[in-house]
């Protein structure tokens, strides 16, 4: 698949996932670079507006296996990753593996739940494994997380890590609609007679794996790297900024804007899409 291709198809998905997520262009597009650029995205607002909805009908449009944790104060790690349980008929240990091995993961209010099953993800997100009694094993491929998260001022909630942030490759704000999307977000659930719209599969995992590696032939320019460097770099030095970009932050920069030189049908990468 060429880049052009690649970005026509996602092109494609997008304006299926409009017909059910209405009025949200930008973060829909956000979350679209994310999934090709191969990395893992937090949506962060008030509930309410869209967010769960959102991940589900980019599962459905993309036909990736799909499951979704509630993440509550009494969550488990086990209850994320699986765990091993006695089999009675053969008298074994089986594992029975838990809802993070799917090919998209919706992980529902995560700053709900303690650091210590917040962690259970970290292995999962860095490396697309789980480690469980001494065992390794790998998830699916493709294997994304879209994680969402209320503000960090609503009651019970718990702030996400430093490291646990850093395996985000974006994070992103949903907002209100305007008056009129909100009137025609109104209209359309009347005129439909059903609680959501019906969204058609249009791709599947390895049409997924091919758009991302359209994305690896996307070129980049020495002078673009540079560019990326320095704007990382500007973050370190930076008086008002705590925690400046790690080196994982210049990779997800490069590959945002590669992909974003995707979704613009090009093979190359310009200033204006690290801008973006």
């Amino acid at each position: 698949m060429t880049p052009r291709q690649a970005g026509e198809r996602a092109a494609a998905v997008l304006d299926e996932i409009r017909t059910a997520v209405v009025g949200k262009a930008e973060p829909l597009a956000l979350v679209m670079l994310g999934i090709l650029a191969g990395g893992h995205v937090l949506i962060e607002d008030l509930p309410g507006l869209g967010k769960t909805l959102l991940a589900r009908s980019f599962a459905t449009t993309l036909g990736l296996d799909f499951s979704r944790v509630q993440f509550t104060p009494d969550l488990l790690p086990s209850d994320v990753t699986g765990a091993p349980f006695y089999d009675q008929r053969t008298a074994d240990m089986v594992f029975r593996p838990g809802p993070v091995f799917a090919q998209l993961l919706l992980a529902d209010e995560i700053n709900r739940t303690p650091p210590k099953t917040q962690a259970a993800l970290l292995e999962a997100m860095a490396e697309s494994q789980v480690s469980v009694d001494g065992t390794t094993r790998p998830l699916p491929d493709p294997f994304v997380v879209v994680a969402t998260a209320n503000p960090i001022e609503y009651e019970g909630t718990y702030s996400l890590p430093e490291a646990q942030l850093d395996r985000f490759l974006l994070r992103v704000r949903m907002g209100y609609l305007t008056p009129a999307e909100e009137a025609g977000m109104l209209r359309a659930r009347v005129d439909r007679a059903a609680p959501e719209a019906v969204l058609r599969t249009l791709s599947g995992p390895g049409e997924v794996l091919a758009m991302r590696a359209a994305v690896e032939r996307v070129e980049v320019d020495d002078d673009l790297l540079d560019y990326a460097v320095a704007l990382v770099g500007a973050t370190r030095a930076h008086p008002h900024v705590q925690v400046g970009a790690s080196p994982r932050g210049g990779l997800a920069l490069v590959q945002l804007a590669r992909a974003r030189a995707v979704l613009e049908l090009r093979d190359y990468v310009t200033p204006e899409d690290v801008k973006a």
